[in-house]
């Protein structure tokens, strides 16, 4: 029994360790990408550019402890995720993209690099999910 349980323990040091990202209210995962303040929302099943635009706000506020007025960028259109492999991923930033075209229009998406909404109204995504799970009809 012994010889058992410290196989299982050795076993489970063993494993390579995850590197776990910050959990938005939406339960969609966020990661830093790189010092220069990129960082990137991976993708759940069934989700909707305003699901990203959740992470990136709640993320923002929460963790990058930025004012709520504070813009959020998209800097790399939805794509394969760079920190988690085998998920879809939309890069975001404090910074507008150099380059790109930063002003705002009336869709919520994920494909125009430059698109930009304050932190609060990002983070107000997150609340739209969850009345949806808590009302289904």
């Amino acid at each position: 029994m012994r010889v058992r349980l410290s196989l299982l323990l050795a076993a489970v040091v063993a494993l390579p360790t995850v590197a776990a990202g910050f959990q938005a209210i939406n339960r969609f995962e966020v990661y830093p990408v790189n010092k220069s303040g990129v960082f990137e929302v991976v993708n759940r099943h069934g989700s909707a550019p305003k699901d990203f635009w959740c992470g990136a706000g709640d993320y923002a506020i929460r963790v990058l402890r930025t004012s709520a007025t504070q813009r959020v960028y998209l800097v790399q259109a939805v794509g394969p995720a760079v920190t988690v492999q085998g998920r879809k991923g939309v890069q975001f930033a404090l910074n507008p993209p150099q380059g790109a075209d930063t002003s705002t229009g009336y869709s919520v998406t994920v494909k125009k690099v430059g698109d930009n909404m304050p932190a609060h109204m990002a983070q107000n995504y997150c609340y739209d999910r969850i009345e949806d799970e808590l009302w289904p009809f």
